[in-house]
């Protein structure tokens, strides 16, 4: 995804009148006896929005479309703040490096992915974080908090944490993160259809993004 992936972010005075959510892919087949047996296509959700309602007027329709172009269309990649989901806490709850279990030490692993956990009652998911926000990533072992460039490192185009020489989690550590993250996307279209007389009416230009798997 490097190449063709560009480390920008979507407006984000736009992004705030989005719309749109995770999606999921699943097979459903009804048996004759009325039973129905389903199986998911997908191990990970994949989030669709629509930009389109943030753009309230004519300077911001001329910022997605200066946007789009340098996106090439559905070419490149970008970043997009999911307003409802972009933080390990809950919403409205500041950052803390307990928020989230990322792994467990074994006394040689120094790698980890970030990741955030939805439910946990039943089957709990565990989506991979990989576009974490610069600056956002705080990091405990077991229960202590680390030292970002001290102890550790995160790569913030892939959401890999790695813990520095000498530093790396002992043996049944519990290792945890909090962060905010992006969701990395692409226009889903290549194509921006623009009617400014409607516009001015109170038209709202359909702007569809698509997440992207790295």
């Amino acid at each position: 995804m490097t190449l063709a992936f560009h480390e920008v972010l979507f407006p984000l005075d736009i992004a705030l009148g989005s719309a749109g959510g995770p999606e999921r892919k699943t097979d459903i087949v009804v048996l004759g006896s009325g039973r129905e047996e389903r199986n998911a296509r997908w191990a990970h959700s994949r989030r669709r929005y629509d930009a389109g309602y943030g753009v309230k007027t004519l300077d911001a329709l001329a910022q997605v479309v200066a946007f789009f172009e340098e996106r090439r269309g559905r070419l490149y990649g970008f970043r997009w703040r999911d307003r409802l989901d972009h933080a390990s806490a809950a919403p409205g709850a500041a950052v803390s490096p307990l928020d989230q279990t990322i792994g467990t030490g074994d006394g040689a692993t120094a790698a980890f992915q970030l990741t955030k956990t939805y439910g946990g009652a039943h089957a709990p998911y565990v989506r991979p974080i990989v576009k974490p926000v610069a600056g956002s990533v705080r990091v405990a072992v077991d229960g202590v908090e680390q030292v970002e460039a001290v102890d550790f490192a995160c790569d913030v185009t892939t959401g890999v944490v790695t813990f520095l020489a000498g530093r790396v989690p002992p043996a049944g550590a519990a290792i945890t993160a909090g962060f905010l993250f992006d969701v990395p996307v692409r226009f889903d279209t290549d194509y921006l259809q623009i009617d400014l007389s409607a516009f001015a009416a109170g038209h709202i230009p359909h702007i569809p993004l698509v997440e992207i798997r790295p």
